[in-house]
């Protein structure tokens, strides 16, 4: 990575609710350079990382009942804001806390107040999500009629970051798919970049082996397919993924598939009837599977998960148009051929037949066969590997492309220059 020297003393506040979260590897960097001091705020205690001095702020309250749902997470998000913005005055008064520049995620309020707290300092805010009620992720399964009440909270959902928008100086959005979802007139002031993938950790190794909790070892060259997700639902194509498992296991007798991913919801409605969905698709698909070649993992730690993609024959990463998932990035970094969803984030990294393999994110008859197909070809597995993992470095390679951009931004910013207006 190129050498990186402010052009004057920079001092930088990092703001997290789950912190260091899109930061993990920017704040530190920024902290070790000469010149530079760097604080970082979030919710919850724990974090530690050199040169970062880290301050909690503490859970704030959330909506009462009595409000109307649709301002919930406004009413939630104002009093998480409330709780930083005091905390904030706190280390101002008391300690001298005065920031050239802020990088925020104000997703869960922290955005709101910081120009009050901080008036000359420099705003940087990541921009994740824009919500509309057609063209993403409402509206997607055509099971799911889109309503007036569903297009009128999804509108008011949006309040927490149009009022933040107005108090940012600039944004950043990891993917071009996720900045297009913004309006236009925000859209002028946010750059399209990407957190990063570190593809030294992340990439091919002879000799890995994935452990399951049960003790089943898997190594390079087992007829063995994974699945991951934050959580096992809808929205990262759960249901289709098994309904395609079903399919395979009848095709291949000796095909195992690993899943990881909890049992809560991130996304979208709660499964009726069954405490999650993963027990509602079991129940629903009883008897079409071999559950003795299914290794449900839940949660693994990071390192166990890059062992998995080096095993895995081939990666099947499923999403309603979302926030694209790092894991996919990563699995592709190690190399693991991905098979993914032809959806627009998934789209935006890969080109079907070139780095990967895209399929329809509700045919689970399309998705089997294409997976199928690909374990049947393994000099076909190696090219869209090799590709995929080159399509990474290329793109979202974290020394050589995306941490020195973010640190010449962030430096830019703190200077008083406007970056360059983003391509339409």
């Amino acid at each position: 990575m190129p050498d990186f020297t402010p052009r004057r003393p920079l001092r930088a506040l990092f703001i997290h609710q789950n912190f260091p979260g899109q930061w993990a590897h920017l704040a530190p960097a920024l902290a070790q350079r000469a010149g530079v001091q760097v604080w970082g705020v979030g919710e919850k205690e724990g974090y530690a990382a050199p040169c970062v001095r880290y301050i909690p702020y503490g859970p704030a309250r959330g909506a009462g009942e009595a409000t109307h749902r649709y301002i919930r997470s406004l009413e939630a998000s104002i009093r998480r804001g409330q709780v930083l913005a005091n905390k904030l005055v706190q280390l101002r008064d008391k300690e001298g806390l005065r920031p050239d520049i802020i990088v925020c995620h104000p997703g869960w309020g922290e955005g709101l107040f910081l120009k009050d707290v901080f008036p000359q300092a420099r705003t940087l805010y990541y921009w994740e999500f824009y919500y509309n009620a057609f063209g993403q992720d409402l509206g997607f399964d055509p099971a799911q009629a889109v309503t007036l009440d569903d297009a009128a909270r999804v509108r008011v959902l949006n309040a927490t970051q149009l009022i933040s928008l107005q108090a940012a100086d600039w944004g950043l959005s990891p993917t071009r798919w996720q900045w297009s979802r913004y309006p236009d007139w925000a859209r002028r002031r946010i750059t399209v970049l990407h957190e990063g993938v570190d593809t030294a950790r992340c990439a091919p190794r002879n000799g890995a082996v994935f452990r399951t909790p049960e003790g089943r070892e898997f190594r390079q060259g087992d007829p063995v397919i994974s699945y991951v997700a934050r959580n096992l639902e809808p929205y990262r194509g759960f249901p289709s993924f098994m309904k395609a498992l079903a399919i395979m296991q009848k095709a291949r007798p000796d095909l195992h598939a690993v899943l990881v991913g909890g049992n809560e919801v991130s996304y979208g409605r709660r499964p009726e009837g069954a405490e999650s969905w993963k027990a509602k698709v079991l129940a629903e698909m009883e008897g079409q599977l071999d559950l003795s070649r299914i290794h449900f993992t839940g949660r693994v730690p990071h390192d166990a998960l890059h062992e998995l993609f080096r095993v895995t024959q081939a990666h099947v990463y499923l999403t309603y148009p979302f926030v694209l998932s790092w894991s996919m990035l990563e699995a592709m970094a190690c190399g693991a051929p991905v098979v993914g969803s032809d959806t627009p984030p998934v789209a935006e990294v890969i080109a079907d037949g070139e780095n990967g393999l895209l399929v329809p994110f509700f045919d689970p008859e399309a998705i089997a066969g294409t997976v199928l197909s690909l374990l049947a070809d393994p000099p076909r597995r190696a090219a869209l590997a090799a590709a995929g993992r080159q399509s990474v470095i290329g793109r979202y390679d974290l020394r050589t492309h995306c941490l020195p951009r973010q640190l010449d931004l962030v430096e830019r910013l703190a200077a008083g220059e406007e970056p360059a207006p983003p391509e339409g």
